[in-house]
Parts: C-alpha cells; sequence; structure tokens
C-alpha cells in the first residue's frame, strides 16, 4: 500500500479503537454506578484507617472518582478489541505462519496485563500500605481522600499491567526482524538495570520489597522474550533456507 493509504488504515484502526474505548467506559460507568465496587475497591486500605473511612473534600470527589474508576475499568475492558486492531494493522507485513500466532498472542497479552494488575493489588500494594502508613505512628491521624487513594492505587495497578505487556512488545519486534536474539542478549545487563529503575519509579515510596515484586517479574518475562526471539528467529532461518533450496532447485 502507498505511505497515504497505511496512514488512512491507521487513522480507521485508532477511530475503532476509541469508539470501543467509550462504549467500554459507559458499560464500566453503568456497573459501577449500580454495584458497590468502589466499597469494594477501598477495603485494602480500611485496616489502616484507625476506624475511619475514607473523606472527600470537594463535592465533585465522588463523581470524579466512579469516572475515573470507569476509565480504568473501560480501558481494560476494550484491550480485546484494541490488541485486534493493532494486530490488523501489522499482520499485513507478516508471513502466514507469523499471523497464526494472533490467538496465542492475544490470550498471552491478556494474561500477562491481568497478571501485572493481580500482583499490584493482591501484592504490592497490601506491602506499600502499612509500611507507608506505618511512619505517622501514634502522632498522626490518618484522613486519606477518596481521590488521593484511588489516585494512588488506580495509576499503579494499571501501570503494572501495561509493564507486564513486555513480551509482547518484544515478541512484535522480532516478528518485524527489528529485534534479534544476539540483540537482546547483548543488552541482558541493562535489561537488568532497567527492570529495577522502572520497579522503583513505579512502586511507592521506597519500600524495597514493592521494588523486587515489581522488577524480578519484569525481568523474567524480559528473558521469556528472549526465548520466544529466539523461536522467531530459528523458524524464519528454517523458512528462508527452504526458499532458498526451493529456489535453487
Amino acid at each position: 500500500m502507498p505511505f497515504l493509504d497505511h496512514l488512512e488504515e491507521l487513522r480507521w484502526r485508532i477511530i475503532w479503537s476509541l469508539a470501543a474505548l467509550v462504549v467500554c467506559v459507559g458499560l464500566a460507568f453503568f456497573a459501577l454506578t449500580q454495584f458497590d465496587i468502589i466499597g469494594l475497591l477501598e477495603r485494602p486500605v480500611l485496616p489502616y484507617l484507625r476506624g475511619h473511612k475514607l473523606i472527600y473534600t470537594h463535592p465533585g470527589d465522588p463523581f470524579s472518582i466512579v469516572l475515573n474508576a470507569s476509565i480504568a475499568l473501560g480501558a481494560v475492558m476494550a484491550l480485546p478489541v484494541i490488541f485486534y486492531q493493532f494486530w490488523a494493522f501489522i499482520s499485513p507485513a507478516l508471513h502466514r505462519n507469523e499471523k497464526k500466532l494472533v490467538v496465542p498472542m492475544f490470550l498471552f497479552a491478556t494474561f500477562l496485563f491481568i497478571s501485572g494488575v493481580c500482583l499490584s493489588w493482591f501484592v504490592v500494594l497490601p506491602l506499600a500500605l502499612p509500611w507507608l502508613m506505618s511512619f505517622g505512628g501514634t502522632a498522626l491521624e490518618p484522613m486519606i481522600s477518596v481521590q488521593d487513594y484511588f489516585g494512588f492505587a488506580i495509576s499503579m495497578t494499571l501501570a503494572f499491567g501495561v509493564c507486564f505487556e513486555l513480551p509482547i512488545v518484544i515478541v512484535t519486534l522480532a516478528l518485524l526482524g527489528i529485534a534479534t536474539p544476539k540483540f537482546l542478549s547483548k543488552f541482558r545487563r541493562h535489561a537488568i538495570v532497567a527492570c529495577v529503575i522502572i520497579g522503583a519509579f513505579l512502586t511507592p515510596g521506597d519500600l524495597v520489597w514493592t521494588t523486587i515484586a515489581m522488577a524480578v517479574p519484569l525481568y523474567l518475562l524480559y528473558e521469556v522474550s528472549v526465548v520466544l526471539t529466539i523461536i522467531i528467529y530459528r523458524r524464519r532461518l528454517r523458512r528462508e533456507a527452504a526458499l532458498e533450496a526451493q529456489a535453487t532447485a
């Protein structure tokens, strides 16, 4: 396709992705207003408020919280459509055998995102909250606003989910011939440092355990990406050798 046709296709892929996001955010907003999901999401912090509840200081805070939670939940719900649009855009550049990976890659991407979200919500957040709130001791009374808590929890949870998509990004680059096993192996030490920096940046405070809880899985995912890239690279070499032998014959 000409370059302008590629841009036109990309524009429509983005439009369909945004449309799916708007619909999913609307459905999530309806669900949050009909069920007490906010009460479920605030449970991790309630034991550390010493009998208090989350507070809000602005009349629009409850609506803002529900809207932000709807956007986050809607983004998760729209991921299948967004992944499909992304794959449909890059698939013409791939071979027939590589296109067969669409379903496994989609399932793997969904599994990775959910794993990152669960790790953040069920492991990192319970580790971070008591450590952060222990600094006040008995001299300070925790009066946490609902805006601050949900902004903190949702942003960290989504960040974990997005970071766990690292193998999908690397595999896509490998399918396009950009990332090679030699390149990934060469920068393995740099990847370790990058994982630690990302873990320290995305996790709250200076708690070592939360940084480790982020950095270790992230580096393991990098190693998984290296293995997948080796498999893809070897399959490509065998296919090119077969085509060359066929052409010679």
